[in-house]
């Protein structure tokens, strides 16, 4: 049992080069959430969080201003942390299990929310679900994150990428223009959020309107270009929908236009395309569909599964590693592929996700592994926050033509994530 003796917990304000919309919402900042836990044997473990209210329930977003409905999920990560100091804990995922139902209860009561979203507590936990683990391996000698992870676990995470697609989004107001300077920079999977709201009325025929005619326009813009690492050699796209369609129905009116347009064989993934309660057999959907938000635990991951859905995006810096573990041995023992998607978090949460998506399995119709990384493109301090980086300027922290390299170096370093940035090791000291 690791009992602990200190811990502390601080947040930073991290501004965005501009309003970032997805849900039919707009972020402006995004709180960096930072967990100390010392152990009574002197051994510290140092956690990062990055908290998304407008993704993990759009309901506590819209309720409060955005700096209020931060505060809310951070006194949740601050209610985790005391149960954990009084508790102790043997192994980080049994942590996780005492900890979820309790903070989840305590999130209901704080919201005013029955129906709060697992997903608010799990994104809650990740900087004290880090904390453990980090604290977990240094109290056992575990220098490696393989070292650190069960052998159940290396069923699921048995690959060893050299290489990943680091997968850019493009959010409601980004210019064609700019995809299409992406595409000739050299990145090759693009990351394409449907689902506006373009004039604010919630009118769902003015959102598949504006879906079709972006999905017309990205198309035409970078559909031709030829690439090495898909089957087919095209560019495969990315559509997140955060829940924004109400139906099949209103679904595949927007894949017949797809198909009409000559997109539809690219589109590789299409995540989370209804609201959650929305359960319904998806097997006749003519794309693959991904669970992303709907999937908080394994529990959920098993219900979409049997709904007919073929990938689920996993989520360790969002809905913590050890949750992201059990999901990604559940969808591999249904031969259900997993990739990490991203969640704008800071570069140290980048290798948390990355040293996961460098072990799965490639998508269906790959030839490498993938990583959607978008925090490059929407934070103002994003070279300042890199220097944080306990390994700053290591080979793997940087895309080359759309490709992240993972050397031998990555791999015997676990992508530094074991190691204390001296700089987030300093304001909660």
């Amino acid at each position: 049992m690791i009992q602990l003796k200190r811990t502390n917990l601080a947040f930073e304000r991290e501004p965005l080069i501009a309003p970032f919309g997805f849900k039919g919402g707009y972020l402006r900042e995004v709180w960096q959430t930072v967990v100390l836990m010392e152990s009574r044997n002197g051994k510290v473990g140092l956690g990062l969080g990055t908290q998304s209210t407008l993704w993990s329930d759009a309901a506590v977003f819209m309720a409060h201003p955005e700096a209020a409905g931060n505060a809310v999920m951070f006194l949740m990560t601050a209610f985790a942390l005391r149960e954990a100091e009084k508790r102790g804990f043997d192994h980080p995922m049994t942590l996780l299990d005492d900890l979820l139902p309790i903070t989840y209860r305590y999130g209901q009561m704080i919201t005013g929310l029955p129906t709060l979203r697992l997903t608010f507590a799990l994104n809650a936990l990740v900087a004290v679900d880090n904390a453990a683990w980090m604290l977990y391996a240094a109290e056992n000698g575990l220098r490696t994150f393989d070292e650190m992870i069960s052998v159940d676990d290396h069923k699921a995470l048995a690959h060893r990428h050299r290489e990943l697609a680091s997968i850019p989004l493009m959010s409601y107001g980004v210019p064609q223009a700019d995809i299409a300077k992406a595409v000739a920079d050299g990145y090759f999977f693009i990351k394409i959020k449907i689902g506006a709201d373009p004039d604010k009325d919630g009118d769902l025929d003015k959102m598949l309107a504006w879906d079709k005619q972006r999905l017309t326009a990205i198309h035409a813009a970078i559909g031709q270009h030829e690439i090495p690492h898909t089957d087919n050699r095209r560019i495969p796209y990315y559509l997140d929908a955060n829940g924004r369609y109400d139906s099949k129905d209103r679904l595949m009116r927007l894949l017949e236009h797809a198909q009409k347009i000559g997109a539809l064989e690219r589109i590789m993934i299409l995540e989370e395309p209804f609201p959650e309660e929305y359960r319904v057999d998806v097997r006749d959907i003519p794309a693959r569909l991904a669970a992303d938000e709907s999937a908080h635990s394994d529990r959920d991951a098993r219900e979409r599964i049997e709904m007919g859905y073929r990938a689920i995006a996993l989520k360790p810096i969002a809905k913590t590693l050890s949750m992201s573990l059990k999901i990604a041995r559940l969808a591999h023992a249904q031969n259900v592929p997993c990739f990490c998607a991203d969640l704008t978090v800071n570069p140290i949460l980048v290798d948390w996700n990355k040293n996961v998506a460098a072990r799965l399995a490639p998508l269906p119709g790959m030839k490498i592994g993938v990583l959607e990384t978008n925090g490059h493109q929407n934070y103002r301090n994003w070279a300042l926050m890199q220097s944080y980086h306990p390994r700053a300027e290591a080979p793997w922290m940087k895309t080359t033509h759309g490709l992240f390299h993972l050397d031998d170096g990555f791999y015997a370093a676990s992508g530094g994530i074991l190691e204390p940035s001296q700089h987030y090791l300093t304001i909660v000291k």
